[in-house]
């Protein structure tokens, strides 16, 4: 009984000393007013999560025809792309590395920009067996929605930095 409260209290102590705390949750300033998401396409998965995202920071939500005076997240971009990184004893490619880049910028209703144009790469690698071409589309949609999702948090935790930490420039 001893031991294991003094490896618990060991454990907590080292824990306490390592650096590690939890991420605070995303917010937003409250001079940001309503926010839109905008893309490139108009059924964009990545702005559906960003606008649930955002959302859930606190942000309201700008009406759809609404377009002065409304702080604007703008997908300039996303584009995907599979590279082969191995290949069988027959040349056939065997592991893949799925690469998505996302070209973004948030400015708010007066036009003054908070986050500045930037890009952000995410990849995972698969493996797909070229006889295996069933499981090789299913691990690829899913790895396309785990990339999605972790890109639409990159961009929140890029927005959130750079809300906390700098002022609006203009243009």
């Amino acid at each position: 009984m001893k031991s294991r409260l003094l490896t618990a209290i060991l454990a907590t102590a080292l824990l306490s000393g390592c650096g590690f705390h939890l991420r605070n949750a995303l917010s937003l300033p409250a001079n940001l007013g309503p926010v839109r998401v905008l893309a490139s396409e108009q059924y964009s998965a990545l702005a559906e999560n960003l606008a649930d995202g955002l959302q859930r920071a606190g942000a309201q939500a700008a009406p759809a025809d609404a377009t002065t005076g409304v702080a604007t997240l703008q997908v300039i971009s996303e584009q995907w792309a599979d590279t082969p990184i191995s290949q069988d004893q027959f040349g056939r490619a065997q592991e893949f590395s799925l690469r998505y880049a996302v070209v973004f910028t948030l400015r708010r209703g007066d036009d003054s920009v908070v986050v500045p144009q930037q890009a952000v790469e995410l990849s995972r690698d698969y493996l797909a067996p070229a006889l295996d071409s069933i499981g090789k589309t299913s691990e690829r949609e899913l790895l396309v929605r785990e990339l999605r999702r972790d890109m639409a948090t990159a961009i929140l935790r890029r927005v959130d930095a750079a809300t906390k930490h700098a002022a609006p420039v203009s243009e």
